[in-house]
């Protein structure tokens, strides 16, 4: 059977960094991310016993070892509940090629997940599902919940992502700014024990996912905004004083916080938001959110898209093959 799935990436507010198990990919403490509507992960995934083994293409290519054990990762766990001992065939697409640190991860394997979950015609409940999907990204728990959404280090025994309730599809927007890197994301979660910083996040994340949480709820766009850029500087912080001293920032990513703080000293509220990587999000009302894109157009910044909060994924009856 073959099934198409259509996931949205996210952006990190209350970010996670460092993986208490790296195997399980299981977290050290919560986070929070919000969808992006404007960008979109697309998999079709058919199981077939056709191949001899699994053929995957992402983005036109077969993907690095490393990454095709994540995909498979994922496929094997939903093959025994679903008793299937054949092969997949998996294409996925992201609608944006370039850029470091834009949420694809998590729209991959929420995407993956859902697709091969609808191929193999079976019906996991939400939290099973998103603990499978984190298998192959953390993330994509977040991803996979969609809208506002909080990823739980450990529920009950658990780790899985559920959507948090809010308005704020009316008020929130952003501008997401693409900026290329080759730095993987997981080298960046690996530098966190090795920060002087690290236990310092761990003793004050939970007051900061308690104020985020609040925010979300009473549709607080400024308090999330400030929230989501202080977060950001804590956690480029933690990875600049690790072990390997790594700075995921560009001179670009530079260029934007500096243009960002601008606009709010000129009367124009919009707040910075980076994750593991140098790709610039601003959140802003969604009144001023134009003006935000056409600033940073200006500066020189002509793939700025503007977005809103996008959805759980959802199926698609044009395939990819």
């Amino acid at each position: 059977m073959k099934a198409t799935a259509i996931a949205h990436p996210i952006q990190g507010l209350i970010k996670y960094h460092g993986l208490k198990d790296p195997e399980k990919r299981i977290p050290f403490h919560d986070s929070i991310s919000v969808c992006v509507k404007a960008l979109q992960t697309i998999t079709t995934v058919e199981a077939t016993e056709a191949l001899k083994e699994n053929l995957i293409i992402i983005n036109g290519r077969k993907p690095h070892e490393r990454d095709k054990q994540r995909v498979e990762a994922v496929l094997n766990k939903l093959k025994s509940p679903a008793r299937y001992k054949g092969h997949f065939k998996v294409v996925s697409e992201n609608s944006l090629k370039e850029g470091k640190g834009l949420g694809f991860s998590a729209s991959g394997f929420a995407a993956l997940g859902t697709a091969a979950s609808k191929a193999l015609d079976l019906n996991l409940d939400p939290v099973s599902l998103s603990e499978t999907v984190r298998l192959g990204a953390g993330s994509a728990t977040r991803s996979l919940a969609g809208g506002f959404a909080i990823w739980y280090a450990d529920s009950g025994g658990r780790s899985y992502a559920e959507q948090l309730p809010t308005k704020l599809d009316t008020d929130f927007s952003m501008v997401i700014v693409p900026i290329s890197s080759e730095i993987k994301t997981d080298e960046a979660h690996a530098e966190v024990l090795g920060s002087p910083l690290f236990q310092a996040r761990l003793k004050t994340v939970n007051t900061l996912l308690k104020s985020m949480k609040k925010a979300i709820g009473d549709s607080d766009v400024a308090t999330i905004g400030q929230l989501a850029e202080e977060d950001t500087l804590n956690l480029h912080a933690i990875t600049m004083t690790g072990k390997s001293r790594m700075v995921l920032w560009e001179p670009d990513t530079v260029k934007i916080i500096h243009e960002v703080v601008k606009m709010r000293h000129e009367g124009l509220q919009a707040w910075f938001s980076m994750d593991t990587g140098p790709s610039v999000f601003v959140n802003a009302f969604k009144k001023n959110v134009m003006e935000v894109e056409r600033r940073l157009r200006e500066f020189g910044f002509g793939r700025a898209t503007v977005s809103g909060v996008g959805g759980a994924p959802t199926f698609s009856g044009k395939h990819l093959f």
